[in-house]
């Protein structure tokens, strides 16, 4: 498999990782985006589902140094939804999603603060119901464009707890397209969509010499062919 790199230099790779690869083993994997970088280690994950930008450090320093960046931005601003700003100007890292949901959304944007735990079933998944330790998180989304039962929607996660916008937007009533996880029984299928449409597109964060560094990745095909049938 090809991973396309969309930046490198001595201490980083961001990578555009594709659908249906897993980031690190789960048990004894080969076919991981680890395996392809061994040397780098990973500062953020994306599920093995999701495509888009996705961040590696070459070294320890700048490891921990970018670590701590997205250590702050899941801390920072106390913790309320409205001391996060608009979109989180000011903060260190900053990552956007396009997501395609089902139905169709009462407000143009909005704010998701439910809490995320643990759920009882197996598997790895998520609740907001209040199962174990809850954590708080927070996703803002704004609808880009509507289709007959279905909306294209930019999401912003303000925190980064595990399937957070997949969850938070189930939570809502408009679970994302193609999620076999976190569907609702007898949820309309859409031709040709092998996986959830979820993709990292946008991604900024800032070196240890404070260059800001800022990337875009266009949607992949098998998604947009989705939206030119819709």
């Amino acid at each position: 498999m090809k991973i396309p790199i969309i930046y490198e230099n001595n201490d980083i790779i961001v990578v555009d990782k594709p659908a249906n690869l897993l980031v690190h083993p789960v048990k004894d994997e080969k076919n991981t985006l680890i395996n392809y970088f061994p040397k780098a280690k990973l500062v953020h994950r994306l599920d093995k589902d999701t495509s888009g930008l996705l961040l590696l450090a070459k070294n320890e320093k700048t490891f921990n140094w970018l670590k701590s960046q997205f250590s702050a931005a899941a801390k920072s601003y106390g913790g309320s939804a409205e001391a996060f700003g608009e979109g989180g100007k000011n903060r260190p890292v900053k990552k956007k999603y396009l997501a395609l949901v089902h139905g169709k959304l009462k407000d143009k944007k909005g704010i998701i603060t439910k809490t995320i735990s643990k759920s009882r079933k197996r598997g790895g998944s998520q609740t907001t119901a209040p199962i174990g330790k809850r954590r708080q998180a927070i996703t803002r989304y704004k609808i880009l464009k509507e289709f007959p039962n279905y909306a294209l929607l930019e999401v912003v996660p303000e925190t980064g707890r595990t399937h957070q916008i997949r969850v938070h937007l189930a939570s809502i009533g408009h679970p994302i397209t193609g999620d076999e996880k976190y569907k609702f029984k007898r949820q309309a299928k859409i031709e040709n969509l092998k996986r959830q449409f979820l993709h990292a597109n946008y991604l900024r964060f800032s070196l240890s010499n404070n260059k800001v560094i800022e990337l875009e990745s266009e949607l992949p095909q098998d998604l947009k062919l989705v939206l030119e049938n819709l």
